[in-house]
């Protein structure tokens, strides 16, 4: 039984970050499902993943996240499409002997710092 429904994220440049987002989550079937001024809201069926420039909002220290990935694949989609949308490296695709079995993952850093992390266990 999954417990998190969905999560969200205030950005500094909203359009910078729809580049990355709407680029990088699509190899993994996250698409924009809501927008509005300022904000987005992405995922497969409902809102997974949301965030937005609000004004009076800070980023004050930067947030992991990992998505899942269906294969090994996706998470190659994934980084490279992060890549070319502003992300930066944090870690290439490959296996993560130290998170357990089979842990495939890449992990990418948003325009704000943040860490963005697609994972395929196989």
């Amino acid at each position: 039984m999954q417990s998190l429904d969905h999560i969200g994220l205030i950005v500094k440049d909203f359009k910078k970050s729809m580049d990355f987002y709407a680029s990088s989550l699509a190899p993994l079937g996250l698409k924009i499902i809501g927008q509005g001024d300022g904000w987005a809201m992405l995922g497969k069926n409902k809102c997974d993943f949301w965030f937005g420039q609000i004004e009076g909002e800070t980023i004050t220290t930067p947030m992991h996240f990992a998505f899942s990935a269906k294969n090994k694949e996706e998470v190659q989609k994934f980084y490279d499409e992060a890549m070319k949308h502003g992300g930066i490296d944090n870690g290439a695709p490959d296996y993560v002997i130290e998170y357990g079995p089979g842990y495939y993952a890449a992990f990418v850093k948003d325009p704000d710092g943040h860490n963005f992390e697609a994972v395929f266990r196989e």
